[in-house]
């Protein structure tokens, strides 16, 4: 991804279209899915993943672009800093926080990041990819139908 600029264009990108139930095609075409990062700029690498984003860029841009978007139908809030911003009430751990996806649903959807390191995460939520997922695909599918 860091080579091509292109969001999502890895191995991370692959598991949350399948998450998604999307083709590269539908997933990159700008008429169906807006990408936003939490930051516009890459913060650079720590030991363990990526760096937070900086904590000055989705305040200075974000609620702006956010507000410019008018059929916004579905938010994936994707891994902790996504969700540390979009939902500020929930305090919990990640896992806590995408287990009570209902809470949120339809329009708002906690994920964890789509990352290989999270495999280990997948392994011990096993429920994730049998519950939400088949659900999260019927939901993009409407969407995208009405949007077609």
């Amino acid at each position: 991804m860091h080579e091509t600029g292109i969001p999502f264009n890895d191995p991370s990108g692959d598991r949350l279209r399948t998450w998604l139930g999307v083709s590269r095609d539908v997933f990159y075409d700008a008429a169906h899915v807006a990408i936003l990062p939490m930051g516009l700029c890459f913060p650079g690498a720590a030991q363990s993943g990526d760096r937070p984003p900086r904590p000055e860029c989705a305040p200075a841009w974000r609620a702006p672009l956010l507000s410019r978007l008018k059929k916004l139908e579905l938010t994936l809030v994707i891994g902790r800093y996504a969700q540390a911003y979009h939902l500020p009430n929930e305090v919990d751990s990640l896992t806590a926080i995408v287990q009570a996806w209902r809470k949120h649903w339809p329009h708002t959807v906690p994920l964890p990041h789509p990352s290989p390191r999270n495999n280990l995460w997948l392994k011990r939520n096993p429920w994730f990819e049998e519950e939400l997922v088949p659900l999260l695909q019927a939901r993009v599918s409407t969407v995208l139908k009405r949007e077609g």
